[in-house]
This record gives structure tokens, C-alpha cells and sequence, in this order.
């Protein structure tokens, strides 16, 4: 399940390492696990090899979970650069960059997570804003 999911990136900053002259460097990362959220629990499934990561988790109060936007990666959405928030045109119009809008040009997502159990593989956490089945790409403190 997690071997076939990998993200290409494209970086737009200068001085990446590019080889060539005004190419635009790709990184690649791949999910570390899942969102699974059933019978009213939500947890972060991750791989198994990513299990020795964990060490400590268990004892911190919250965690910051940075995943991928995956329906919301197309080249449409990506190219979305305003919108009114929460898609209220009452809103005023703002660049995404000002907005936690899931339309972006590279659809990383970050939420704030309350740790409520710790086993194996597996974080159990109070809640967070993502569909079942998203991939997460990286864990913090």
C-alpha cells in the first residue's frame, strides 16, 4: 500500500543544486503512513519501517502532522493562487499563501494533533482535518 505512492516536487527557489542552467530541481518524498479514521477514532498509521520513530511520541501532548492535499492535486487547483477563505465570497479575496486553503501550489497541509495513545506503528489522535486514507508525509514535535 505505501511503496506506490510517491510525490514529485518541483522547486522553484535558485541555488537548489539544479544541474543544469535554469532547470527546476524535483525532489521526491513519499508518505510515511496514512490518516485512518473509523468507528469514531482517528489515527496515523504509519509504515513499519517508521515504527523506531516513534520513540517518545508517546509522551508528548500534541504533535504537528504535515500531510498532502491529495484531492486536491491537479494542475487546476494548483494553479489556484486566490480565493475568498472558507469559500464565503463575503470573505475578502486573499492570496493562499494568507488563507489555510487546500487549493495551493504545492498542497502540503499542517494540523496540530492532540496524542492520545501510542502502539506499535500507530499514533491515536483526538482529531484532524484530513479525509480517511490521506497521506502523511512527515511528523513533529
Amino acid at each position: 500500500m505505501f511503496s506506490g505512492l510517491v510525490f514529485l516536487l518541483a522547486a522553484a527557489a535558485a541555488g537548489t543544486g539544479a544541474s543544469d542552467e535554469g532547470a527546476t530541481p524535483v525532489y521526491e518524498i513519499s508518505p510515511i503512513g496514512w490518516i485512518k479514521k473509523t468507528e469514531g477514532r482517528t489515527i496515523i498509521e504509519l509504515e513499519r519501517r517508521y515504527q523506531p520513530a516513534l520513540l517518545g511520541v508517546g509522551e508528548l501532548e500534541a504533535i504537528w502532522v504535515l500531510y498532502w492535499f491529495d484531492r486536491n492535486d491537479t494542475p487546476d487547483k494548483r494553479s489556484i493562487l486566490q480565493v475568498h477563505p472558507r469559500a464565503n465570497p463575503d470573505n475578502p479575496l486573499r492570496g493562499v499563501f494568507a488563507t489555510r486553503a487546500p487549493v495551493r501550489p504545492n498542497p502540503i497541509a499542517l494540523s496540530r494533533c492532540r496524542v492520545l495513545s501510542v502502539r506499535d506503528n500507530v499514533i491515536e489522535i483526538d482529531d484532524i482535518d484530513a479525509f480517511p486514507d490521506t497521506p502523511v508525509l512527515d511528523i513533529k514535535p
